[in-house]
């Protein structure tokens, strides 16, 4: 496992199955290889381009805090629901560390060092070139899953419980910077 990643994700070890951490790591591995940025960039860039610049809250605090509270939503859901709700805590794991894979992709920075989006990124979201990163990879469909519907484009389809945890942790986070009422 790439040293960089595993700094980036120390998450990755919450992941048991060693061929599933493997093949989360690549596919970060691959994003790293393919982008303009830096693992640096990613610790000072904001994680979202529609908050502006100033954004304190940087990319790996972002999704890495998804991680964090996506893991307690699951372990509480196995622990309070029977097995009546089972939560594969490999695959929500996996899913929340390669949601935004591909954003890494769709951002380049401008002549300031700041992050914005690419031309590749106008034309194909980190949901899509993500899921192509994990399967490249070797990443399973359950986990592409979350990937592919973790963002809107998934409300076009049913999304599996780790889906819902991922996207439903993901926009908890974000919505409020978006659509915040400041008083």
């Amino acid at each position: 496992m790439n040293k960089t990643v595993l700094e980036l994700w120390p998450e990755l070890e919450w992941i048991e199955d060693k061929d599933l951490r493997e093949k989360t790591a690549l596919t970060w591995e691959l994003a790293l290889e393919r982008s303009v940025l830096t693992p640096e960039d990613l610790t000072r860039i904001p994680f979202t381009l529609l908050c502006g610049p100033d954004l304190k809250v940087t990319f790996m605090d972002h999704k890495r805090s998804v991680v964090h509270i996506v893991r307690d939503a699951g372990n509480k859901i196995n622990e309070m629901y029977h097995g009546e709700l089972p939560v594969n805590m490999d695959v929500l794991i996996a899913g929340a560390i390669l949601a935004d894979v591909a954003k890494l992709l769709e951002y380049v920075l401008d002549d300031q060092g700041n992050a914005i989006q690419g031309d590749y990124g106008k034309y194909l979201r980190h949901p899509f070139s993500g899921v192509s990163l994990a399967e490249e990879a070797g990443v399973p469909a359950e986990v592409c899953h979350i990937i592919a519907t973790h963002a809107g484009e998934g409300n076009m389809v049913k999304r599996t419980t780790e889906a819902y945890l991922v996207h439903h942790c993901d926009f908890m986070t974000f919505l409020p910077f978006k659509d915040r009422l400041i008083i």
